[in-house]
């Protein structure tokens, strides 16, 4: 990891940190992260597209890693991380970008080349289809999912309040890396669906932990919470939105995003296609839903032949 450098841009008034590689030799390619998630979700992926001929940029989102919180984080929008990217380029003077977001990152990635298409080249989204009317789970999951849990007005906080940042981010990890969703009983806080002897993934390190961590334990976990899970019920605002760019869905066969009512019929209906297009669809067999670390050299060689095909 030592070649990926990191740099600091202010953004609409607020210090935003991007880890950065590359010679942008083909273009440039964006990559945006996930929760709990930093810059790091795609180290191996930056690391490919810079020996491919591009160059790779990881921000960490406001709020996140090493960016600054914003003054009120419960106000954030997804128009506010939306105009942090056209930020960022401006800042960067890149006239035209690749698109990779993973988890909630797709979200910003669909919707920056929503409304400014001109400035993409092509979207690539691991796990997440483009939903421009978001998701409601109130009525069509059991009241223990995560994400209901999770949008209650101080309940995470009292339940990943009992535990550090690295106990916290260690215990969504496995989580998030299995097939079915996290549901707790109702005498259950999501943090009990697995203890302190759990074993981590096989290719998730203890080094890679730490790595999450340590700037959790700075940020807090305030404004991940309020976005994007007290922000998934609200989406775009342009009617009949239209991804018109070459796009790229990959989506782990073992994901438990699959199992989000609707989600897989969705997908494999090919009603996503109405929305957006010019749109590959990949289903990797044994993949999660962190496949672009679980097996990085499946996702790197999918990315980059993406890539080079719509430069």
């Amino acid at each position: 990891m030592e070649q990926i450098e990191h740099s600091y841009l202010n953004v609409r008034g607020l210090r935003l940190h991007i880890a950065h590689i590359g010679k942008d030799e083909l273009g440039t390619v964006v990559f945006l992260h996930g929760f709990p998630e930093i810059w790091y979700s795609w180290r191996h992926q930056m690391i490919a597209v810079a020996e491919a001929g591009f160059r790779a940029i990881a921000p960490d989102f406001r709020g996140y890693g090493l960016s600054d919180q914003p003054p009120e984080p419960e106000s954030t929008t997804w128009e506010d991380l939306v105009a942090d990217l056209l930020g960022i380029l401006d800042s960067l003077s890149i006239p035209k970008a690749f698109m990779v977001g993973r988890d909630f990152g797709a979200i910003p990635a669909y919707e920056f080349a929503v409304y400014h298409p001109d400035r993409v080249s092509g979207v690539v989204t691991l796990g997440v289809p483009f939903t421009p009317t978001g998701f409601s789970f109130d009525t069509t999951v059991p009241k223990g999912f995560y994400i209901t849990r999770w949008r209650e007005p101080g309940r995470a906080e009292a339940d990943f309040g009992r535990f550090d940042a690295k106990r916290v981010v260690r215990t969504i990890y496995i989580l998030f890396s299995r097939s079915e969703l996290p549901i707790a009983e109702e005498n259950q806080e999501i943090m009990d669906l697995a203890d302190s002897s759990t074993p981590l993934p096989s290719w998730f390190t203890e080094e890679d932990l730490a790595a999450y961590a340590v700037p959790y334990e700075k940020s807090g976990f305030r404004l991940p919470l309020h976005m994007p899970y007290r922000m998934l019920h609200l989406r775009i605002k342009k009617a009949d939105p239209k991804v018109q760019v070459p796009a790229l869905l990959v989506f782990g066969e073992k994901d438990y995003v699959l199992k989000f009512p609707g989600m897989e019929d969705y997908i494999r209906s090919g009603m996503a296609k109405h929305f957006v297009p010019d749109l590959e669809i990949i289903f990797m067999p044994e993949g999660s839903h962190f496949l672009q670390e679980q097996f990085p050299d499946k996702a790197n060689e999918l990315l980059v032949k993406f890539l080079k095909n719509h430069i």
